[in-house]
């Protein structure tokens, strides 16, 4: 009877560090996804890019980056409000390679769209940093 409660509050105790370490890794990615959206709120577009992660750096280059981002975000005109809807870590994303990642929805306002949803993907990068691998607007 002992051995089984012992197993368990091993099982217990991993399970709760298992939870711990995803809940610092998501805020630590929500803290790297708030600083880099400073930047693209900014219009920083090339320091954006050059913050971004290397896998985000390989698929684009900074001039490619910064069109397609002045494309998207000039007609929607300046930030209004910005909320974390959601963040789900994950290790094992559709077209990327097995990482550390934490997608982010964000609730967002600006001032030509009332209501957006803005999804941003930072990764551990090689070097151990929270850096954005991803990001969409809808």
């Amino acid at each position: 009877m002992m051995i089984g409660r012992v197993g368990f509050l091993g099982v217990a105790l991993l399970s709760a560090m298992h939870a711990f370490a995803q809940e610092n890794a998501e805020r630590d990615a929500v803290e790297a996804a708030d600083a880099w959206l400073a930047l693209v709120d900014r219009g920083d577009y090339e320091k954006s890019w050059s913050q971004a992660a290397a896998l985000f750096r390989n698929a684009v280059t900074a001039d490619q980056w910064s069109q397609q981002l002045r494309a998207a975000r000039a007609p929607l005109g300046g930030l209004v409000s910005r909320k974390v809807k959601s963040k789900q870590y994950a290790e094992s994303l559709p077209g990327a390679p097995d990482g550390k990642y934490v997608v982010i929805q964000y609730e967002t306002s600006f001032q030509n769209k009332k209501s957006a949803v803005e999804t941003v993907t930072p990764m551990m990068d090689s070097d151990g940093t929270w850096r954005v691998s991803g990001y969409f607007i809808k």
